[in-house]
């Protein structure tokens, strides 16, 4: 079993995160009840994996929870991560990266998890609302206070990556180790500038949605609805806007003829499309970590799979070629065929 470290930090990982935002009930429809979470905790320890992550915000708190009751005593020999920024109240001062939201939401994930220290701590997503200083300051606080070990952020641009890298610098607190970024065939964004930025400042990449909400399975097709019980079928039914907008943004022509790629690759090698989706995803530069979210113990042991596949090279530049995108291109403000790009190439 490989356990790289996650950015230039000492923390030993697994390549497999288990991603837990499917335990508990949500919207009151159970994605995976604490019985069968607790059999896809023990199965994924298991098979060798450490790696968690979760997130105050997931099923209204249930998700830490549960999660925090399946590893049990087996703390010790877990990394465990969560998130904080999303609303935990009604309040003005219940969500973002404040130090007074933070502050209590720390100590609620760390009830919740029935844990005295978090190993990894990451902020959610960027607040525009408060300074990065103020937000640094605070996690480095945690740090100092043995409540937290490192601290990660998600969903940042490569700008932001860059302010927090300076920011902590300047002020000479503690730096983030990682970003949870997402990531897959249908949605490579990523590879333009927000990786080499993690590359740059020393943050591990953990990588979300490597199967672009199962699309990449194959359970979609052409001219039907997704079926009600599954996740693109919740989410176009969620009452919540961007959630609807996130399965639009994954559920189209080009991921659909992506996905037809991935199928055929899968038959060739006698394997199935899930294993395909992630094997190549967890060999793509600069992935440490890939966080997949099973709702099934089933689901969970073909979704490993992926992590033992070796992937031949001719398949993953046939995936590369299919799934490429405009969007690769760091953006420099130079028009395409100038002296610079020329001479660049």
């Amino acid at each position: 079993m490989d356990y790289p470290t996650l950015g230039r930090s000492g923390l030993k990982v697994s390549r497999a995160c288990l991603g837990a935002m499917n335990f508990g009930t949500s919207g009151g429809v159970a994605s995976c009840d604490e019985s069968e979470a607790g059999r896809i905790v023990d199965a994924f320890l298991e098979a060798g994996h450490t790696f968690f992550d979760t997130a105050d915000a997931y099923t209204g708190g249930r998700s830490e929870e549960i999660l925090g009751r399946a590893i049990g005593r087996r703390r010790d020999s877990v990394v465990l991560a969560t998130k904080a920024f999303l609303p935990q109240g009604p309040g003005p001062n219940d969500r973002g990266l404040s130090r007074a939201h933070l502050t209590r939401a720390l100590e609620a994930s760390l009830r919740r998890l029935g844990t005295d220290y978090i190993d990894l701590y990451q902020c959610h997503q960027w607040d525009h609302g408060t300074p990065i200083e103020e937000t640094l300051a605070t996690l480095d606080g945690f740090v100092r206070a043995g409540k937290v070990r490192y601290i990660g952020c998600s969903n940042f641009t490569a700008s932001q990556i860059v302010e927090s890298a300076w920011a902590a610098e300047r002020l000479g607190v503690t730096a983030f180790t990682s970003l949870q970024p997402q990531y897959s065939l249908v949605v490579r964004d990523v590879e333009a500038e927000i990786l080499p930025a993690c590359e740059r400042h020393g943050l591990g990449a953990m990588v979300w949605s490597p199967l672009a909400g199962g699309v990449l399975t194959g359970r979609y097709a052409r001219g039907v609805a997704p079926a009600a019980d599954s996740r693109m079928g919740r989410l176009m039914a969620s009452p919540a806007p961007m959630a609807r907008a996130w399965a639009d943004g994954l559920l189209h022509e080009r991921a659909l003829g992506i996905a037809d790629e991935v199928g055929r690759v899968a038959a060739e090698l006698g394997t199935t499309s899930t294993a395909v989706a992630i094997a190549w995803v967890r060999r793509r530069p600069g992935v440490t970590s890939v966080v997949i979210g099973p709702r099934t113990v089933e689901q969970l042991h073909g979704t490993l799979a992926g992590f033992a596949l070796d992937l031949p090279a001719e398949a993953a530049e046939r995936l590369d070629e299919v799934s490429r995108s405009a969007a690769l291109t760091p953006v420099n403000g130079m028009p395409p065929g100038s002296i610079r790009e020329r001479v660049r190439s």
